[in-house]
């Protein structure tokens, strides 16, 4: 309509691109934006009531469990075996002075290695040689252990909180699981149709080569793409925003892509484009635009972003 000089104004979301310019005038922008990426909330793996078990895997815990029972044993048997585990707990009384005892029975056995892997030690002392040498040997297995499961659920309670599919566009463009795309024959297309950057041209050629197509006729058909499959939405960041402020399952992902600017369009040598252009200017100048935008886009129900800061654990995650 305005190239053929059947409509004045055109006031929406209309990118000033090259391509436009040769064909139509704009004012000076009223909004600044770029190209950004739209993808659902990922909610990552919800922690269970034995998620303390995961920083070692099931063939762990099977041989730790076989070598505590199998240090017992041992023990049980060098305290047998050797003369300075038996002693007389009553030496004053004459009647009893050929009645030996072993602190290591076989529940005592047990329950050492036990005091050794919580850290607390018990009232069980060895004194011969070799179950002294058994002890050591099993505490020195316990430090190792302990000081890895440590490390090891700090590091898995970490991840479990930062895991995030994709991050940027170069991830995206790395990877086939997620699919992405953009409007048809919208501005965002051509920017990814015309630039020599490397990354967007691989991006552009997967959108291109990709069957069933990647391309959308809407935002709206967009936007249902993302939530219902795996798919990442390439529009302009102010779109972008708007949605997440009012579905709250939507998130963006990264910064944006370019840079570029929302114009009143209008034909050819209108009269009207410089008059328009300086009402934007005193409106940017008097903050009368940024208070329209927090009014209309800040009027969602959704909270704001989550901070990365640390954050207490919850019962999900101690059991």
């Amino acid at each position: 309509s305005l190239i053929n000089r059947k409509a004045d104004l055109a006031v929406a979301a209309f990118t000033i691109t090259a391509e436009r310019e040769k064909v139509i005038d704009f004012s000076k922008p009223f909004m600044t934006l770029g190209i950004s990426i739209l993808y659902r909330v990922h909610m990552g793996r919800k922690p269970g009531y034995f998620s303390f078990l995961d920083p070692f895997s099931p063939a762990v815990w099977l041989f730790m469990l076989l070598a505590y029972l199998a240090v017992s044993c041992v023990l049980f048997l060098a305290a047998r075996l050797s003369p300075y585990e038996w002693y007389n707990p009553h030496p004053c009384l004459r009647e009893r002075h050929n009645l030996l005892e072993n602190q290591y029975t076989l529940g005592n056995s047990l329950w050492f290695p036990v005091g050794g892997f919580m850290q607390q030690g018990s009232e069980i002392m060895p004194r011969a040689l070799s179950t002294r040498c058994v002890s050591g040997v099993w505490w020195a297995f316990t430090l190792i252990i302990i000081s890895s499961y440590t490390a090891n659920l700090a590091a898995f309670l970490t991840v479990q909180r930062m895991e995030v599919p994709i991050e940027s566009a170069d991830d995206l463009a790395d990877q086939t699981n997620i699919e992405y795309g953009t409007i048809h024959a919208g501005s965002t297309m051509t920017f990814f149709q015309n630039s020599r950057y490397q990354t967007y041209q691989r991006m552009w050629n997967y959108m291109q080569s990709k069957q069933p197509s990647v391309f959308v006729k809407s935002t709206e058909e967009g936007i249902a793409r993302v939530l219902n499959s795996k798919y990442a939405f390439l529009l302009e960041s102010t779109m972008n925003e708007y949605h997440r402020r009012h579905n709250c399952n939507l998130t963006q992902i990264g910064g944006l892509l370019d840079t570029k600017g929302y114009g009143i369009g209008m034909p050819l040598g209108s009269p009207f484009r410089d008059e328009i252009t300086l009402a934007i200017l005193q409106l940017q100048e008097n903050n009368r635009l940024e208070i329209l935008k927090r009014k209309w886009w800040e009027g969602g129900h959704c909270p704001k972003e989550e901070d990365h800061r640390a954050k207490g654990l919850g019962m999900e995650n101690i059991g």
